[in-house]
């Protein structure tokens, strides 16, 4: 019968797998709004989408009664839409103030603290709600730790990367490792480990 998202937790984004998967165009991406599209007029309730979405944003109501339990449950979601657009490692940058371009790398690493580059991929990069938020992941780190995020579809030789995304780090004005993959939230506590371990060795 009816489509619906969540979009309290819905990264709202282009690549959302929902439409990929949608076999009629019932949920669709609008280029001149920016956002999710859906027409129920053509959802036939296949499910593909709610299958499709990892963190359960899109739900597929098969009658009237369902479609006002879920649209309730949507409604009384006490999440915030704010809460969900904050920088995270692996997913698509939310503010300028974290971006940085290639061709500047060299300029932002500082000689006197620690420098974290992120470089990921915006065409396979994740969903908000299951990334990590990079306040989580610097949070033990010094006060003075910069972070940048880089758009890139390339892998960088120089920094001998081989997987996206890909997290730099320098220590002094030193290249001294990287961790490499995507992490989701629930194995926050790994990367945060990996990554205090490379700094500290």
């Amino acid at each position: 019968m009816s489509v619906l998202v969540n979009f309290k937790i819905c990264d709202n984004a282009k690549e959302c797998g929902g439409i990929a998967v949608c076999p009629t165009g019932a949920l669709s991406w609008n280029e001149k709004k920016g956002t999710i599209e859906i027409n129920n007029e053509k959802c036939i309730s296949c499910g593909l989408c709610e299958k499709e979405c990892s963190i359960g944003a899109i739900a597929v109501a098969k009658n009237e009664a369902e479609y006002n339990k879920i649209q309730k449950e949507i409604d009384e979601d006490i999440r915030a839409t704010k809460d969900l657009f904050v920088d995270r490692y692996g997913a698509v940058a939310i503010s300028d103030f974290f971006k940085i371009e290639l061709k500047n790398i060299n300029d932002k690493i500082k000689k006197n603290c620690i420098t974290l580059i992120e470089i990921y991929n915006p065409d396979i990069a994740e969903c908000l709600l299951k990334s990590i938020p990079i306040k989580d992941l610097t949070k033990n780190l010094p006060k003075d730790t910069l972070y940048y995020k880089i758009e890139s579809d390339k892998v960088i030789d120089e920094y001998e990367i081989k997987e996206l995304p890909s997290l730099l780090i320098f220590k002094n004005g030193k290249h001294i490792g990287n961790i490499e993959g995507y992490f989701s939230n629930d194995e926050k506590e790994k990367i945060i480990k990996d990554l205090n371990k490379i700094i500290n060795s």
